[in-house]
Order: structure tokens, then C-alpha cells, then sequence
């Protein structure tokens, strides 16, 4: 075969999307005579789509020295703009960042007004969004999006799309921003985008719903990527990413087995050439799978390994402390990462301080965290933050004795649950339903919820979901009860009336003793237990089936 036929045959392939057939004829003739720059640029882009990232760097490199040569000035700064992108997203600041100014360089000394400077100003608004500046970045967009308009260049258009999207949505518009995403991905399924782009445009909307918890959008778009992949044989890159989006899907489906094995792939696909944060993603969701079966110690290897590759495990090593028994080092880390946690992590970090506040008998931290939980889901106002939200919540008045009020908000998260097909959400809520059942006297019904509960666990193999409704369901025996926490039978009578709101002098008049008798007793228990107030005392008492049927509140 000649060399004009093996590039004939190559482009033909490249628009077949045969990468590997595009991959090898361009390589062969090549290898006769260097390409020039128009066919090296289509060698990249079939290096890159086959996962073959440094060598696609290589070529970009070449063309864009070839464009150089042959005097070519928008051609040399669009493999520019390209090296630059791709480093900048790959961690590779300053080398990005090189590229990219070699690119405005070229430009500026050509004078040119090309499709060229609209590509640049992405990388500067996304800069922008990551600072959290959303003006400036919305001015660079708009400015992106109207230049792409100029030369009808629809990649860049839908590029600048979504990147207003992004933009918005960093600054409170999730309606407006929402819209934005799903007109940027019409272009994308419609098949109108170049094909080098499909993968991070996917990636991108993706990762834009789970940031405001938009599950529904996320599992769509997630559907379409997934299909996408499997209709390009060829492709390497971005399978691993959409088997991360995938394993998380399956997971809130209740589907473990399926998506740790899904999370496991990603991990090892995306482990080479190099390590990626998408890389932490896919060992943490490992991680959080070997945790709910109670696979400790795998648990604790998959989080390091998210560790290593820049993704920090938590809140799930913290939920792990906690479900190894070690609450006092799980409420330490807790607090620490409160004060820490930004952007879509905090949401997460504050559900697990609500969970771990609450065990640990701090109803206040735990208060605090659902307090901040619910405002964040009103300004988001997606149905899954709505159910966490109102979840959190129920949680927290069932601790301070206020059964009655929390059974309206967690009816209200399970029916999200139940929207969603969420099970294991579904179930632990339902244990919560059971408590504010019981406290209310309603045993039958706290039994009806305890027993579904447990066969959802049981089904999912949720190991210590299961162990903490054990503890909840075991009868406490008057000599087990009066050992709980090394309290006293008085101490515990004390607790008791705590629990049901009492003051001290209240408890005074009801049990008999003076009011100066009832503050030393108040105080010893504080001791024992270790806490610091009325409301995490109640907590305890409730947590561990402490206040006889006869003080539980009826309203």
C-alpha cells in the first residue's frame, strides 16, 4: 500500500471512528514520510481516544511545530491551547500553564482574530470557577461563547456552555445553570461535537449534577455516557470514569456486589498510565462498599490507596472509626473536618456528623450540622439534599425527646428514598421511623419497621447495620441497665427524668430528694458518660433504651 493510501485510508478511518485502524495507517505512513501538521493533528486526537496520552502529547507537539514552520499561527496555538488544556486538568499546573501562554504568545505577534482566542479564555473562566469569582468567569464565558458563535465553531460554543453552567451553578442559579448543562449536552448526543471532546464533556455536565446533588441528572447522563462507550470499540479513556459514575449509581440502587466490582475496575484501569484524582474516586467508592459489609480492614487499604492518589477518605474513614466502636476518635475527626470541608464534600462531611454527633451523645454538634445541612438543600433544591436534609433532622429531634416531630421529617426522607429506589437509605431511615414509633408508644408499628429494616440490611448484607440494630431491638434487663455506663439505679433515674425534660427541681419533686442532691447526681452522670449537657445525656438515654415506656412522650 502507498503512502498516499495509507493516509487516505487513515483519515477515512478517524471519521469512521476506527481509532486503531486511523492509529496504525497514519503511524505507517509516518513512518515513510513525517506527516504534516493537519495529519499529525488527526494522529493525536486517535493516540489520545486509545488511552495513548504521552505519545498524543508528542504529536501535538510536532504539529504544532509544523504549523510554526509553515508559517501557520492559529494552527501552531490550537495544538498549543491542546497540550496546555489537557496538562492543566491533568494536575500539571505550571506546565499547562507554559503551553497556554505560548499559545497567546503565538497569537498576539501573528495579530490574528481567530476561533483560537476564544479556546483560551476557557482555561482562564475555569480558573475562575475553581476560585469561586463566578463573575469574572461568566464574562470570560459569554466572551468564549460569542466568538465561537463568530466563526461557528459549535466544540467551543458548547464548551462555553457548560462552562456558564458550571459558573451558575457555583453561584446559587441551579435552575438557570441546570438548563445551561442539559443545552451544552444536546450538541453532545446529538453526535455534533468532535469526537475528542464527547469523554470530557460527559465527564464534566457528570461530575457538574453530583456537585448539587442532582442524582436523577446524573444517573441520566451517566446512562448516555455509558452507551456512548460502548459504541466506540475502540476507546480507552473515560471507560474508567464512567465505571466510577456507574459503581455509584449501583450502589444507591442497592446493587453492592455489582458496583464494588465496577469501583475495583475503575481503580485498576485508571491506576495507568499514571494516577489520576478520578483514580481516588474509584478506591474511595471501594472503600465506602467494604465498609457497609463491615470488610473492615479492606476498607481501611482502599481508603489509603484513595489517599495516595489525591482523593482524601473521608467522611468514610471517619464513619469507619465509628463503626469499629472508636467514637471518640470518629467525633474528633468529624469536628476537624467541619471546619475543614468545602464545596460538595461538606454535604457529605455534615450527614456524617450527624450520624457520628449523635452516637457519640453531642446533640449539639449534631444540631448544628443538620441545621447547616438544611440550608444548604434549600438553596439547592434537589430532591436527594431534601431527603438527607429532612433525615438528618428527624434524627436530631428524636434525640432531644421530640418524637412526634422528627416521624414527620423522616416520612418525608423516606419517601425520597422510595422515589429514588435508594434500599439502603430506605432501611435507615426506617430504623429511625421505628424509634419515634416506640417513643410514642406505638410498639406494633416500631416492630413492623425494625423487622422491614432488617431485611433490607440482610438482603444487602449491611454487616454493621445490622449490628446496631441488634443493640436496638436486645431487651435491656434491669441489672444490664443499671451496669449502663457505670450509672447507679438512682443515676439512672436521674437520666431518666432528664430525658423527659425535667429540670432539677422538677426531678427534685419527683424523685423525692433535694434539688442540690439531683445537681451532684446530674453532675456524676455527666462524668461517667462522658458529656457536656442535658441534650446529649437525652441522646444517650434514647440510644440506649434507657427511659421506661411509661416516661415516653405522647406529643
Amino acid at each position: 500500500m502507498t503512502r498516499d493510501q495509507q493516509l487516505a485510508e487513515g483519515r477515512e478511518a478517524f471519521r469512521r471512528h476506527a481509532w486503531g485502524d486511523a492509529h496504525a495507517r497514519l503511524v505507517a505512513a509516518d513512518h515513510d514520510t513525517p506527516l504534516g501538521p493537519h495529519d499529525l493533528e488527526t494522529l493525536a486526537g486517535a493516540a489520545h481516544l486509545l488511552g495513548k496520552d504521552e505519545e498524543s502529547a508528542q504529536l501535538q507537539g510536532r504539529a504544532h511545530q509544523a504549523f510554526l514552520a509553515a508559517g501557520d499561527a492559529a494552527g501552531a496555538a490550537r495544538c498549543a491551547f491542546r497540550i496546555g488544556f489537557g496538562l492543566f486538568f491533568t494536575g500539571d499546573i505550571a506546565q499547562g500553564t507554559g503551553w497556554l501562554a505560548r499559545a497567546r504568545r503565538v497569537l498576539d505577534e501573528a495579530g490574528l482574530d481567530c476561533v483560537e482566542r476564544g479556546y483560551l479564555l476557557l482555561p482562564e473562566g475555569v480558573g475562575f470557577v475553581m476560585s469561586g469569582a463566578v463573575e469574572p468567569a461568566l464574562a470570560k464565558f459569554a466572551e468564549a461563547a460569542a466568538i465561537g458563535a463568530r466563526f461557528k465553531d459549535l466544540d467551543l460554543v458548547t464548551w462555553a456552555r457548560l462552562g456558564e453552567g458550571r459558573a451558575r451553578l457555583r453561584g446559587g442559579e441551579t435552575a438557570r445553570g441546570v438548563s445551561l448543562l442539559d443545552e451544552a449536552m444536546v450538541a453532545v448526543t446529538a453526535g455534533e461535537i468532535s469526537a475528542p471532546l464527547v469523554g470530557p464533556l460527559y465527564c464534566a455536565v457528570i461530575d457538574a449534577c453530583y456537585e448539587i446533588f442532582d442524582l436523577r441528572r446524573a444517573q441520566e447522563w451517566t446512562a448516555a455516557f455509558g452507551a456512548w462507550c460502548a459504541a466506540e470499540p475502540d476507546l480507552v479513556p473515560y471507560r474508567g470514569e464512567c465505571l466510577v459514575r456507574r459503581a455509584e449509581v449501583l450502589q444507591l440502587h442497592g446493587e453492592w456486589t455489582e458496583a464494588s466490582l465496577q469501583a475495583e475496575q475503575a481503580g485498576e484501569q485508571l491506576s495507568h498510565p499514571r494516577v489520576t484524582a478520578t483514580t481516588g474516586m474509584a478506591f474511595y467508592r471501594v472503600g465506602e462498599l467494604h465498609r457497609l459489609r463491615g470488610e473492615f480492614a479492606q476498607a481501611e487499604a482502599a481508603y489509603r490507596r484513595a489517599s495516595e492518589a489525591g482523593r482524601q477518605p473521608e467522611p468514610g474513614l471517619a464513619l469507619l472509626r465509628l463503626a469499629k466502636g472508636e467514637r471518640a476518635a470518629a467525633l474528633a475527626a468529624i469536628r476537624r473536618l467541619t471546619d475543614e470541608s468545602r464545596g460538595r464534600n461538606r454535604t457529605l462531611v455534615l450527614t456524617a456528623c450527624v450520624e457520628i454527633a449523635l452516637v457519640a451523645g453531642d446533640v449539639a454538634v449534631a444540631d448544628a450540622a443538620a441545621q447547616e445541612l438544611s440550608t444548604i438543600a434549600a438553596r439547592l433544591d434537589t430532591p436527594y439534599l431534601d431527603g438527607e436534609a429532612a433525615q438528618a433532622t428527624g434524627a436530631v429531634r428524636l434525640a432531644q425527646g421530640k418524637p412526634r416531630e422528627a416521624l414527620a421529617l423522616l416520612r418525608r426522607a423516606e419517601q425520597v428514598w422510595r422515589d429514588f429506589g435508594a434500599p439502603y437509605e430506605c432501611a435507615r431511615v426506617r430504623v429511625f421511623v421505628a424509634l419515634a414509633c416506640r417513643a410514642l408508644g406505638d410498639d406494633d408499628a416500631a416492630e413492623q419497621e425494625f423487622g422491614a429494616a432488617r431485611r433490607a440490611f440482610e438482603q444487602l448484607g449491611a454487616v454493621c447495620d445490622l449490628s446496631r440494630l441488634d443493640a436496638l431491638q436486645q431487651p435491656v434487663a434491669p441489672a444490664a441497665a443499671s451496669s449502663a455506663g457505670g450509672l447507679s439505679p438512682r443515676e439512672l433515674e436521674v437520666l431518666a427524668q432528664i430525658a423527659s425534660g425535667s429540670t432539677n427541681k422538677a426531678i427534685a419533686v419527683t424523685l423525692k430528694i433535694s434539688e442540690k442532691t439531683v445537681a451532684r447526681h446530674v453532675s456524676n452522670i455527666f462524668l461517667k458518660l462522658g458529656l457536656s449537657s442535658r441534650a446529649g445525656a437525652t441522646a444517650y438515654a434514647w440510644q440506649h433504651q434507657l427511659i421506661p415506656s411509661s416516661q415516653r412522650p405522647t406529643t
